[in-house]
């Protein structure tokens, strides 16, 4: 079951939209042959003439329609940007349908089609579906409000001009305005929610390129505001130490012993930085990741249930927040969560235990294997602590750190 139901949970929710979308209109095509194009063979005498006209006419149905899906699959993939706008295919549309419609108004005023309701069906059958796969290739509301009055005004004219009485024109003039609207309004409302969703999936993304690169911005200038000015003294010295050794001065010998303390200086304040870039405050980790996971549009939830609470040690506490940021990372890269669980259990006695919970997780993985669980099994493994992390049933995946009482004492005594 997992292998039939994988190819849909394992999308993204922008790519099960698309892929929703995409069903639909496909389902357009056999909705235009057998709404429409049945009618005339379903309508028709049992006469060798009337069969034959009843059966091109359902060619030219299937043919339209085969057509229109072939623009309505062009220009979906023009909304989510994979390709230009398909105006030549959206020509041969237009063209083939006033062909189409032309020759069936013509049918009717020299009297092969005898049927007063197989004419109306075909023209409208026609125009609808060629003006909803017209709107996915507009992006403008006013030019897509163009479309049904341009239509109906255009086939109205046409049956005036092969005389058709007034009355019939203007018959056919509102239900081409009426059909063609509607139409239009469901495919360019589906074309406009595939794009937004196609943009907030990479607005998601792009906010955690941000983040990461914000970061590196961070310890870049951190490590610069250190080192730039330690580095330019060594520079210095160096040459001021090369040229009192030219001269055999002895004060070459201070000037490298200075730069030697100017070295080792420097590597204390590089591990500075690196120590404190690399401890995660465990209350700032987990209200980052609610403020990151609900920006993201996911309902997290956060049960701080912890009777030591802030008395946590340090190492515990930058251990844990690890976790928190290595998960909340994991949920906005590979999974396509709604709602998460972030779960704190710290009692008097006992192991602490951070429970991460989110729905909506691929049953397989969508990438080779990171190393980010590896790297918290080993924080956690310098505490003695355990790290569990797999699929728990519906699609939910479950990240549990623990770390044992009896190491917590420990800490708690040292410190």
């Amino acid at each position: 079951m997992s292998k039939m139901t994988g190819w849909w949970k394992n999308r993204s929710t922008a790519g099960k939209v698309e892929l929703y979308t995409r069903g639909s209109f496909h389902l357009f095509v056999l909705l235009e042959i057998t709404s429409f194009g049945l009618m005339p063979v379903a309508a028709t005498a049992p006469s060798r003439p009337s069969v034959l006209l009843a059966l091109s006419l359902l060619l030219m149905v299937c043919g339209h329609a085969v057509l229109c899906g072939v623009l309505t699959h062009k220009a979906l993939h023009w909304v989510v940007g994979r390709r230009e706008r398909p105006t030549r295919t959206a020509v041969a549309v237009v063209v083939t349908t006033a062909a189409c419609t032309l020759a069936v108004l013509s049918l009717r005023a020299t009297g092969h089609i005898s049927e007063e309701a197989v004419a109306p069906t075909l023209v409208a059958g026609l125009i609808w579906f060629a003006s909803g796969s017209l709107v996915l290739c507009l992006r403008s509301v006013k030019r897509m409000r163009d479309i049904p009055p341009v239509a109906a005004v255009a086939t109205g004219l046409a049956g005036l001009a092969l005389g058709m009485p007034a009355a019939t024109a203007l018959a056919y003039c509102v239900g081409i305005l009426l059909g063609s609207l509607f139409f239009g309004a469901t495919c360019g409302f589906s074309a406009w929610l595939l794009r937004t969703v196609y943009e907030l999936d990479r607005s998601r993304e792009v906010q955690a390129r941000l983040a990461v690169a914000e970061e590196r911005l961070r310890f870049g200038r951190d490590l610069h505001d250190v080192m730039g000015r330690n580095l330019a003294v060594i520079a210095l010295k160096s040459e001021l130490a090369i040229q009192l050794a030219r001269r055999e001065r002895p004060e070459a010998v201070e000037q490298m012993i200075e730069v030697q303390r100017i070295a080792q200086e420097s590597q204390r304040e590089v591990r500075d930085v690196v120590r404190g870039y690399r401890q995660a405050d465990l209350s700032v980790e987990v209200e980052g990741a609610r403020g990151v996971l609900s920006a993201a549009g996911m309902d997290c939830r956060v049960d701080f249930l912890a009777a030591r609470g802030t008395e946590l040690p340090a190492e515990v506490q930058s251990a844990l927040g690890w976790v928190v940021r290595e998960a909340t990372t994991n949920i906005l890269r590979h999974g396509d969560a709604h709602r998460c669980l972030i779960r704190l259990t710290a009692a008097e006695t006992g192991a602490v235990t951070l429970v991460v919970e989110n729905d909506g997780a691929p049953e397989t993985p969508t990438g080779p294997p990171g190393s980010g669980l590896a790297g918290l099994r080993e924080r956690l493994a310098a505490l003695d602590g355990t790290l569990q992390a797999g699929l728990v049933g519906d699609g939910r995946f479950r990240l549990m750190a623990q770390i044992p009482d009896r190491r917590l004492q420990e800490l708690e005594v040292r410190a």
